[in-house]
């Protein structure tokens, strides 16, 4: 369908592709991986002639369409939900459009004509278009989409200018699946989704008729939804038949494989040197002697490529805490006439490991708050045992760090009123060493951001984490460790997060806050998921 060949750029003195080559097939299912600067973003870019390389091609035929979902910055407003929605359909509408004026036109027409008969033969393609794209169903197509993004019926007809950035990105993903494009290009398409619409949108990714490449630092979802993956490396783009899992498993293989022929290679080399240096007097091995030299100066040369940099995480040694760490009980909580909360009962024990899941807007971060003691309520009690001791990661805290301050100012800040804090090391840990740790924060991007604010939470040691969204920008390398910490924190976690494979690795229990209701489930979320499927099925049933 699409042909990538022998396409090279250079970013400054940086090669970013070197004669790269690949074929991107009708049914394709891509993961698009690669650290940081290798180029993702800008193959992507050449992917919708956006750009041009320097030299090569990209082919593709005419008939091939592409549609592509940024990470964020889509905003639109001045129609309802709906139609904004159904405006995905906009070659469909135009064409009933056209028939339309057709036959308004055919009414004032001399029959005898040939135009008028030239109309009738142009109205018939035109039909048969609207009939290939199947017209009658478009309505339905709308709500379910919509419905599958997490959107309500009573949103139809709301303004999309009312809708927030996070709702306004689903907004964008709904029109882009409605548009049924050959290639479908996802640049971190969970950002703004909540664990159940992840899941539909897998569901329905997974059975798309066309090809998909995702860019993604969500595991479960590359695995769910990808069974090919294409690594960006050092300006080659290596391609691997299988899912992210496979390609970190193969990956493995691989460089062990380059190991032992790079070991094999030395001790090749030391053993020709050795003779070399054994025989080099040697009058009468002279011509073999310099035949060897000769050999190891066009020996190709094994090497095995370095390992990127990965941050260390631990969280501090957790004080003693109390059986109960945290108990609410009749907790009230709204915004205006918004009911949050009304007469919520929740208790926290030692030990806990909780995923609070549920809709957008359900109230997950307001009780992340609530909790945290840092949000007011208007009815109830929240209880702390008499030894919890709280730490909070916010999911606005790595945009409320202080722009006048350098990375290191920031932490040590944090790290007032404890004197064992160690805010140089931390940073270190985390990837700020040197002058890294001296840039202003005003200057750093979203990973490192959220990087810094992790910092700050060592600084203070606790019992009781809380952390709201706390994979935001960090990729999957960086998540394993984040995911490790956690595991060998002695206290108890609440964590909030749409992350799939991350919540899996760390969580025992789920939290499903829902408009009016919550339930406490003993499970992990794919678990829960599945039961979420099975009571949907029952209800279906009935």
């Amino acid at each position: 369908m699409i042909t990538i060949n022998q396409i090279s750029h250079h970013f400054g003195k940086k090669v970013l592709f070197n004669k790269i080559n690949t074929v991107i097939g009708a049914r394709d299912r891509i993961a698009l991986v690669g650290s940081n600067g290798s180029g993702k973003t800008t193959l992507l870019r050449m992917l919708m002639a956006e750009l041009e390389a320097e030299s090569g091609s990209i082919d593709k035929p005419d008939y091939v369409s592409i549609g592509y979902l940024p990470q964020d910055g889509i905003s639109v407003s001045g129609n309802t939900l709906f139609k904004e929605a159904e405006s995905a359909f906009g070659d469909v509408l135009e064409l009933q459009k056209k028939i339309d004026q057709a036959e308004e036109q055919m009414v004032e027409m001399d029959t005898s004509e040939d135009a008028y008969y030239d109309l009738i033969d142009q109205m018939g393609e035109w039909e048969q278009q609207l009939e290939d794209h199947e017209p009658h169903k478009m309505k339905s197509r709308v709500e379910r989409i919509l419905i599958g993004m997490g959107f309500k019926a009573t949103d139809f007809d709301r303004d999309t200018g009312e809708f927030s950035g996070g709702w306004q990105m689903r907004i964008a993903l709904a029109k882009l699946l409605l548009q049924n494009p050959s290639l479908i290009i996802l640049d971190e398409p969970t950002n703004h989704l909540d664990i159940i619409s992840q899941h539909w949108v897998e569901q329905y990714l997974k059975h798309y008729q066309g090809a998909l490449i995702v860019i993604s630092h969500d595991r479960a979802f590359l695995d769910e939804v990808t069974d090919r993956t294409l690594e960006l490396k050092l300006g080659d783009l290596n391609s691997f038949k299988g899912n992210y899992s496979y390609y970190v498993t193969e990956t493995d293989k691989r460089l062990e494989v380059l190991r032992k022929a790079y070991a094999n290679q030395q001790k090749e080399i030391k053993e020709v040197k050795d003779w070399i240096t054994r025989f080099r007097s040697n009058v009468k091995k002279a011509s073999m002697v310099q035949s060897r030299i000769k050999s190891l100066n066009k020996m190709e040369l094994i090497t095995i490529p370095r390992d990127e940099k990965k941050m260390f995480f631990r969280f501090p040694k957790s004080p003693p805490a109390s059986a109960k760490v945290i108990t609410i009980t009749g907790l009230d909580k709204a915004y205006g006439d918004n009911v949050i909360f009304d007469g919520l009962d929740l208790r926290i024990d030692k030990g806990d490991r909780i995923a609070v899941v549920g809709v957008n807007g359900a109230g997950k971060s307001t009780l992340a708050r609530i909790m945290a003691g840092i949000e007011v309520y208007q009815g109830g009690t929240v209880d702390k045992g008499i030894n919890t001791v709280l730490g909070y990661f916010a999911q606005s805290q790595a945009e409320e760090l202080n722009p006048a301050n350098t990375v290191l100012e920031e932490v040590e800040t944090a790290a007032i009123g404890n004197d064992d804090a160690n805010p140089r090391g931390a940073l270190g840990a985390l990837l700020f060493s040197g002058d890294e740790a001296l840039k202003k924060t005003s200057v750093l991007s979203g990973g490192e951001k959220n990087r810094v604010a992790l910092a700050k939470m060592l600084m203070h040691p606790a019992n009781c984490m809380i952390l709201d969204e706390p994979t935001n920008h960090l990729d999957i390398k960086s998540k394993e460790v984040l995911q490790e910490a956690i595991n060998l924190f002695e206290g108890t976690v609440i964590l909030v997060s749409h992350d799939r494979s991350f919540l899996d690795g760390v969580v025992n229990k789920v939290l499903e806050v829902s408009p009016g209701s919550t339930r406490m489930l003993t499970c992990n979320v794919s678990e829960y998921i599945a039961r979420i499927e099975q009571e949907t099925a029952e209800k279906l049933g009935k």
